[in-house]
């Protein structure tokens, strides 16, 4: 059987560069797709007088796969990327053959995590994107040690998240707050799944991917150590070969 696709759905606040350390090991087996969501990296964003919702993102991603013309992919994601596989999971479920959920979580965000979203697009409509927004995440995006003992992956981080279009901050953050809780969603999906977490996630930690991995029906929970929030940047060889080791069982079912 021929394998399925896999696309992979970048985190926030950065863009599909986030995938370059893993995109050609894992092209080397399969194809992989790696676009920007909308109003982030080179993806424009639409005019609209919609609210900000994932739903919207959601179909970006369903008519990406109608122009490629892709029945069913594997769909990945880490963390806002894990948020919007489950939005398109939720959307169009006959199009995901399989699930990769990396350094995300499915249950909504608290009241406080909302009103801190709200806080961060009104602070990027007043003030854009320089420093203060990659200052901010850099802490829980990358752990400890990789922040105190790779310089240049701090800095590749810092870069992509100032490089982004303020607007696209904006709407991402107002779409992000409004998301469902998904566990019940993942309960009922019927495809294989690989969860893969960092030890040391601050955001989304091994509790959080746990309670995903159980909700999901035979799926395969990895957990890299030394590795916070951003694990295909930390650990690109322990996220490849995560991914290589489980692909198989993308046709078990």
């Amino acid at each position: 059987m021929t394998e399925l696709p896999l696309v992979l759905l970048h985190a926030f606040p950065l863009d599909s560069r986030m995938w370059n350390a893993v995109r050609a090991p894992l092209a080397s087996h399969l194809r992989v797709i790696t676009p920007d969501q909308r109003g982030l990296g080179r993806s424009p964003l639409p005019e609209t007088d919609r609210e900000p919702s994932l739903e919207d993102a959601a179909r970006d991603v369903v008519a990406l796969l109608d122009r490629l013309d892709l029945d069913r992919v594997v769909l990945g994601g880490c963390s806002m990327g894990g948020y919007l596989a489950m939005a398109v999971l939720r959307l169009a479920p006959e199009r995901v053959g399989g699930l990769v959920l990396i350094d995300t979580k499915a249950t909504p965000d608290t009241p406080e995590a909302a009103q801190t979203r709200l806080d961060v697009a009104a602070r990027v409509e007043r003030e854009g994107t320089k420093t203060w927004l990659a200052e901010a995440n850099l802490p829980n995006l990358l752990s400890e040690s990789t922040r105190e003992q790779r310089p240049e992956l701090v800095e590749s981080v810092r870069e992509i998240i100032e490089s982004q279009p303020p607007a696209g901050i904006s709407w991402t953050t107002l779409a992000l707050r409004t998301r469902p809780d998904s566990l019940d969603l993942l309960r009922d999906a019927e495809v294989p799944a690989l969860v893969i977490v960092g030890e040391e996630d601050p955001i989304t930690p091994v509790a959080a991917a746990s309670e995903m991995a159980e909700a999901l029906n035979g799926a395969t929970l990895v957990v890299l150590p030394g590795a916070g929030h951003l694990t295909p940047l930390e650990d690109p060889a322990g996220v490849v070969e995560a991914i290589l080791s489980w692909y198989p069982a993308t046709h078990a079912k």
